[in-house]
């Protein structure tokens, strides 16, 4: 009976899906075409009478440039992986390999900027190894890094004249790219070599013949992410050329993923053997499809062109809700092919380092789950270097202000960021609370498991909202766009919309359910 009504319950909520679907995506072509002669960044595409969104510049500088990463790239990937074959290199050899082919990337990139970024690496590499065996090690650490990650952005990457005049003609030879934006990466980084040696000396606490029991991947005779990032390295892997290939990889320089030292320098020693040369193809393959998705977004749904135009405060609530989700998604994207585009390079060249967007954003129903799969290798280092170290669980309603203030100031320095960490972390409350009370709760019948899922709908359907509108917040209208956005649903117009938004994504919530069980009857089998 139980099963039965599932199922009919399964085949509503698709139904109900495909029609909220096909809704969407045809509102969303009429007002792409309705409004396309007034919004900004739109420019001649490949698709027939069709224009280009390009008003994002982090996706029109990745898109623009990837022909030359590409071949620049596959250059690097071949020179390093003969260099290891015929040479048979490990640990220091490979890392001087890796480190001369990414400071030559490294001198395009930034021109004679790249004197920052090796002056301020090898004062951090000199400060770890001098308080690496003190209390006062986390204090300098983090003073030092914060120090640099906010100083970085107040002066723009600094001027060669400020150090005096006859260094000014260096300010002619800048690079491409400002080496202050790719730092913030560097930085965290830079963090992780320094938990990573402190704790070597400190001794491990990871139970490995615990994890192998548990693990799948271990189990097979690999190693996981996990194992690699847990295990401590000998300590002659924390050297200052290691250090710095590690710094400056070339494939994950600009973008992440996030890598820890431990893992990143196992891997010079061990190259990665979870992926065959057949997934590693088959990865690929998978990108080029999702860069077709996002090229027929762009030349068919101008959703962030809207954002940036600001013209979705002329349109009704129900299209103000369309272009908000929308962009959402369009931002998902854009990160999910940069994130795997220089992954897969690092995967071809031996290094494996953590998924960034291993779930769908529209696979998400509560902030938690969301955080662990949306720049989930930065999550992995939150976890690792701060939260952790704040002191986990015991403090998690402080921890979580800390965290998400860092991670506002880590990608700017902007009133809008910060509001978006703090809206999070209010929202973050509540659904701590309702989890201490779900864990608490016990469903003894039928019923009362039905009741359970039921309000766990309705929780779902909230955290999603409240996620919509922090994420618009951070990302697209500013706090100071807030009182608009909630009066413009509060209106008699609005109010129809914003409950079938909720109730849309209550069915949502619903059918995250019923993705989740399936894949739990597949791991059991």
């Amino acid at each position: 009976m139980k099963s039965c009504w599932k199922k009919r319950e399964l085949t509503f909520l698709i139904l109900y899906a495909l029609l909220f679907y096909i809704i969407i995506i045809r509102r969303s072509l009429q007002i792409s075409h309705d409004y396309s002669h007034k919004v900004f960044g739109l420019r001649p595409g490949w698709v027939p009478d069709q224009l280009n969104d390009v008003s994002d510049a982090q996706w029109r500088n990745f898109r623009g440039n990837l022909p030359i990463l590409t071949v620049v790239f596959g250059i690097f990937a071949f020179v390093a992986n003969m260099l290891r074959a015929y040479c048979q290199l490990k640990a220091k050899r490979m890392a001087v390999v890796w480190l001369l082919i990414s400071l030559i990337y490294l001198a395009y990139l930034h021109g004679a900027c790249i004197i920052f970024v090796l002056s301020i690496a090898s004062a951090n590499f000199l400060l770890i190894k001098i308080f690496a065996r003190t209390k006062y090690f986390s204090s300098a650490l983090w003073t030092f890094n914060l120090f640099f990650l906010i100083y970085n952005r107040i002066h723009a990457g600094y001027s060669f004249s400020t150090f005096g005049q006859h260094w000014a003609y260096l300010d002619n030879f800048r690079g491409t790219f400002r080496w202050h934006i790719c730092f913030n990466f560097v930085i965290l980084r830079m963090i992780s070599f320094g938990y990573d040696y402190h704790w070597a000396h400190q001794g491990s606490h990871f139970d490995q013949k615990k994890h192998i029991q548990r693990c799948h991947i271990c189990k097979a005779g690999k190693a996981c992410y996990l194992h690699l990032q847990e295990r401590s390295v000998q300590n002659d892997k924390f050297s200052f050329s290691i250090y710095l290939c590690y710094l400056v990889y070339a494939p994950l320089y600009i973008a992440g993923p996030i890598i820890s030292f431990n893992a990143f320098a196992s891997q010079l020693d061990m190259p990665q053997n979870n992926y065959s040369v057949r997934d590693v193809s088959w990865y690929g393959l998978r990108w080029l499809f999702s860069l077709f998705l996002m090229e027929l977004m762009t030349h068919l749904l101008y959703y962030n062109a809207f954002a940036i135009s600001g013209l979705w405060k002329q349109l009704s609530p129900m299209d103000v809700f369309i272009i908000g989700y929308g962009v959402l998604n369009f931002m998902w994207l854009k990160f999910f092919l940069m994130w795997r585009y220089f992954r897969l390079w690092s995967l071809i060249c031996g290094i494996e380092a953590p998924e960034n967007m291993p779930r769908c954003i529209n696979n998400c129903y509560n902030l938690e789950s969301f955080w662990k799969n949306w720049h989930a290798s930065f999550n992995k280092w939150l976890v690792r270097y701060m939260y952790i170290p704040l002191g986990g669980s015991q403090r998690k309603l402080l921890n979580i202000w800390v965290i998400f203030t860092f991670v506002a100031v880590w990608h700017d320095l902007e009133w809008k960021l910060l509001s978006w960490a703090w809206l999070t972390c209010l929202f973050f409350v509540p659904e701590m609370i309702l989890k201490s009370l779900a864990n608490a709760f016990q469903a003894e019948s039928a019923f009362g498991e039905f009741i359970f899922r039921e309000l766990s709908a309705v929780a779902g359907a909230v955290t999603i909202t409240c996620l919509m509108v922090a994420n618009l917040v951070g990302y697209v209208i500013g706090p100071s766009g807030i009182n608009w956005f909630i009066s413009r649903f509060l209106q008699k117009e609005g109010l129809p919309i914003l409950g079938g938004m909720f109730i849309t994504f209550y069915v949502g919530t619903k059918l995250m359910f019923h993705i989740d069980d399936a894949k739990k009857r597949r791991y059991q089998h």
